[in-house]
């Protein structure tokens, strides 16, 4: 049996049969079963075939309930409103390992050899008048 403490340490624990996801998500389990055939909460899925929740799973299910019933935002919308937040994250993840690698590139640069700023600065070059030679 895992400790309650592991799975507080870790919101990706899958420990909750799908009875008890569903209670501390307060809903039936059918609705679980439902959202999972429709995409919107997936957990993860023993050699048996049962499904197992995360606490991750759990705070999702409860933002599924919220906004269906507090938002009045229907499945289809919540599904894209779920699409959406993942990948914002895994652009954000992104965003900071790039900002990590960025970083790391420019400290291994000298300072001294580091290019000078571009000027836009627009210089207009005119011929000299031949005759004025």
């Amino acid at each position: 049996m895992v400790d309650a403490r592991e799975s507080a340490a870790d919101p990706d624990a899958r420990i909750f049969v799908i009875s008890v996801a569903a209670e501390l998500a307060g809903m039936h389990a059918q609705t679980l079963r439902t959202y999972d055939r429709l995409g919107l909460v997936t957990p993860h899925r023993t050699t048996g075939g049962g499904r197992r929740y995360s606490p991750r799973d759990v705070a999702l299910l409860r933002e599924v309930q919220r906004l269906s019933q507090d938002e009045g935002v229907n499945l289809a919308g919540i599904k894209r409103i779920i699409e959406l937040t993942n990948q914002v994250e895994a652009l954000q993840m992104r965003v900071t390992e790039l900002a990590t690698e960025l970083a790391q590139v420019h400290a291994g640069y000298r300072r001294d050899l580091l290019p000078a700023p571009r000027n836009n600065a627009l210089v207009v070059w005119k011929p000299r008048n031949p005759r004025q030679q």
